[in-house]
């Protein structure tokens, strides 16, 4: 039996889990604060303990964290090589057309490669410890204010929703069309770039009309059920928790220290 795409919520009674979405929202965008201000050993060393440690506390296990940065490692290959042949012509190795890797080209692409992995776990986490419903909730929650601006936040909480759910469908999606393309005689693994590239082009059309097929069935059954993008669906909150402010406690802690210290 395959594993669960990346993103799809995994139920559990974790830590994490247990954590308010109202309070995952802006802890997530805070978690990747500190990932942004990170340019050090110390502060990497910081922030991958901070990773392990959710991870950790989430329960997920480590492959299932690691899920959808496994899955683009030719994406990470990629721009930690256009980082450091491109980067910086100061101290090059070697110069050969346009290409100049250079120490500082290497260390930018380290960089680059490293935020955009601790983002996507940290984001991967998030998704995969909060029910759908609860994200929905929580963003008409933090969106509400902007009411008074005319600003429809039900609508845009529901869009906000939908989007992040289909992530792993779509993930799902391409990987059945890559296994299908792959049985026609598709080379994905080849190590010929004209090749690859040829495999990967079919894949792109089936995966768009995949989705707009899905947006389809999808407004239709929203439809059907009688839901109304004008009406205003109302839910009272509960209070957050002693654990939820020690979370933002620990997150405000990871980002001063990112940002003032390491």
């Amino acid at each position: 039996m395959n594993s669960l795409p990346a993103g799809m919520f995994v139920q559990g009674n974790s830590f994490i889990h247990r954590l308010d979405a109202r309070m995952k929202l802006p802890l997530l965008i805070g978690l990747i604060t500190a990932v942004v201000n990170t340019d050090s050993a110390a502060g990497y060393a910081a922030i991958m303990a901070a990773a392990a440690g959710i991870i950790m506390l989430s329960e997920l296990g480590v492959k299932t964290a690691l899920s959808p940065a496994i899955g683009m490692y030719p994406f990470f290959i990629f721009i930690f090589l256009m980082n450091a042949c491109f980067f910086s012509t100061e101290d090059t190795w070697f110069s050969f057309w346009i290409i100049h890797p250079s120490p500082y080209g290497v260390r930018q692409g380290i960089n680059v490669v490293l935020h955009v992995l601790l983002v996507i776990i940290f984001s991967n986490v998030m998704t995969c410890t909060t029910a759908p419903m609860e994200i929905t909730d929580a963003l008409k929650s933090l969106i509400s204010p902007f009411r008074i601006f005319k600003i429809p936040a039900d609508q845009i909480a529901m869009i906000i929703s939908v989007a992040i759910q289909f992530i792993p469908v779509l993930f799902e999606e391409a990987d059945m069309i890559k296994k299908a393309q792959t049985a026609r005689g598709a080379m994905f693994d080849s190590t010929k770039f004209a090749e690859k590239a040829a495999a990967v082009m079919p894949l792109v059309i089936p995966i768009f009309v995949g989705a707009f097929r899905r947006a389809d069935e999808l407004s239709m059954a929203m439809e059907a059920r009688g839901y109304g993008g004008n009406r205003k669906y109302l839910k009272k909150s509960e209070p957050l928790h002693a654990w939820d402010y020690a979370a933002a406690a620990a997150v405000i802690a990871l980002c001063l220290l990112q940002t003032v210290i390491l």
